[in-house]
């Protein structure tokens, strides 16, 4: 096993990468940046390295820093969480080269599955079905409008090397193309340092299924069930849940075994993700593979009692996995809400500034994977992600519940968040029946934030009798008035009397 870890991260996950370190008796390591000098990752970590400037590209994406601090400090092996350089070939393999051992897989198997073609084509190959469409960069206007009238209308332009939604856009006639393919190639090039784009089918209302799958150098392969991935805003990600309650044991057991094949085909070991989608007739398409850790990955934890990152660190380090297949089983129900900084009622605008009060939720089933606290600043440079509520029960309606519960716990002032936005979700019909699909979001948005809105204005009519109450108590006093505050829905209301 090694002796220490640096975390080529921050954050929550940081945290978390840390937090298992301690536990396998390894030294970790942080990184920060200026923006990050007294983050909480900083301090839970054994030893911590200033590693440049707030912006990224010089600090947490500066590849020569990272690995020169690695080699300085004696890191036997470098953990990548997710984002940044977690799926970066290029750095993966310049940390090969170094002899520093990288937790996840191999640069091949990462740069096989991170163009999108070219896993498509390896997907098709193995069997493992693919959502219809090019398995080809499409290379002109021409091209791309005959193959699209083939595999027929409304159909998605894709980068070739995205993802997170970035570089992508459905066009539903042939006029739409050419200014289309156009954008979509700019988008990819700014985003992704490549112009390639290919074509699929839009599959109309479908699921985000994915499975989780984790291998080991010696060609042990296991998957742990499926994720419920549908709710989702702008196509990332808001509230996850294991295991799906659309996904029937029948398609379930044939999903796992697409994931797992599809994982053998590019030779892959560690943790990874399968995505796929599914459409009304439970038939299902891979949709592209994730060769990291997810930010879900929690909700697979709970349901199965493994701890992914503690197994990353072993398969790294040579280790065989410490289960087999038969060993998994489902055991209840988790769900994952992620807490984000951002305002809803201005159009999902991250909010940055301090958190003042952050009192967090707790109580049986209840998880919190985070990377602030009070007095915690969220910056400008960074994804506004706080923290990752997570609940688990003995089934799904339990497990909905207790996420109500949690979410009306959780109090964070000094800036704006998602959690009421949340909680109109867990509220919503289609959400409590499982009715929902990838397009739930964008087409109940009005609803969903007239029930916050409406939940809000609650709120603040019952602190202000609170604060009447107050009033009236103190009424007998010195005082010729009364003023004060309170934080409702983590939005501050000021109140006076005189």
């Amino acid at each position: 096993m090694f002796n220490k870890i640096l975390i080529a991260n921050r954050g929550e996950i940081a945290v978390r990468i840390i937090r298992a370190c301690k536990e396998l008796g390894i030294k970790s390591a942080a990184i920060y940046s200026a923006a990050d000098k007294t983050s909480l990752h900083t301090r839970l970590a054994d030893e911590a390295y200033f590693i440049g400037e707030a912006i990224a590209s010089e600090s947490y994406l500066n590849k020569n820093k990272i690995i020169d601090l690695a080699k300085k400090i004696k890191a036997d092996a470098i953990h990548p969480g997710y984002g940044f350089f977690s799926e970066n070939a290029d750095f993966i393999k310049s940390v090969e080269e170094e002899g520093i051992e990288f937790i996840g897989p191999s640069s091949n198997s990462v740069k096989i599955m991170g163009n999108k073609t070219e896993a498509r084509k390896l997907m098709k190959h193995h069997g493992v079905p693919i959502v219809p469409g090019t398995i080809h960069p499409v290379i002109s206007v021409e091209e791309g409008i005959k193959s699209a009238e083939e595999i027929g209308f409304p159909v998605l332009l894709k980068a070739a090397e995205g993802g997170g939604g970035k570089g992508m856009r459905k066009i539903s006639f042939a006029n739409e193309f050419e200014n289309a393919y156009e954008a979509t190639q700019r988008e990819a090039l700014k985003a992704f340092g490549c112009g390639d784009i290919y074509i699929e089918k839009f599959i109309e209302h479908p699921k985000h299924i994915e499975v989780q799958i984790i291998a080991d150098k010696h060609g042990n392969y296991v998957h742990l069930f499926e994720r419920e991935c549908s709710v989702q805003r702008r196509h990332q990600k808001i509230i996850e849940e294991a295991p799906s309650s659309f996904v029937d044991e029948e398609t379930r057991n044939e999903i796992t075994v697409a994931a797992i094949n599809a994982a053998k085909a590019c030779n892959y070991y560690n943790a990874g993700t399968i995505e796929m989608l599914m459409d009304k007739n439970k038939d299902f398409y891979f949709l592209e593979m994730n060769t990291r850790l997810q930010v879900e990955h929690p909700v697979t934890e709970l349901i199965s009692g493994i701890d992914l990152v503690k197994e990353q660190i072993a398969i790294a380090a040579g280790e065989n996995l410490s289960f087999s297949q038969k060993d998994v089983k489902i055991h209840g129900h988790a769900i994952e809400c992620r807490i984000y900084a951002e305002d809803p009622d201005n159009n999902f605008l991250p909010s940055t500034g301090i958190i003042n009060e952050y009192t967090q939720p707790n109580g049986p089933g209840v998880r919190i994977d985070g990377g602030f606290e009070g007095g915690s600043e969220i910056s400008i440079y960074y994804d506004p992600l706080i923290a990752k509520l997570v609940c688990w029960s003995n089934d799904r309606i339990g497990a909905i519940n207790r996420m109500n519960r949690a979410l009306s716990e959780f109090h964070i002032s000094g800036i704006n968040t998602n959690i009421s936005f949340l909680q109109s979700i867990l509220k919503h019909k289609k959400f409590k029946d499982g009715t929902f699909d990838i397009n739930f979001i964008e087409s109940e948005m009005d609803s969903l934030l007239a029930v916050e809105n409406q939940k809000e204005n609650k709120d603040l009519i019952e602190a202000a009798f609170i604060f009447a109450a107050l009033v009236k108590n103190n009424h007998n006093s010195n005082h010729n008035g009364y003023t004060g505050s309170c934080s409702v829905n983590n939005k501050w209301a000021e109140l006076s009397y005189e």
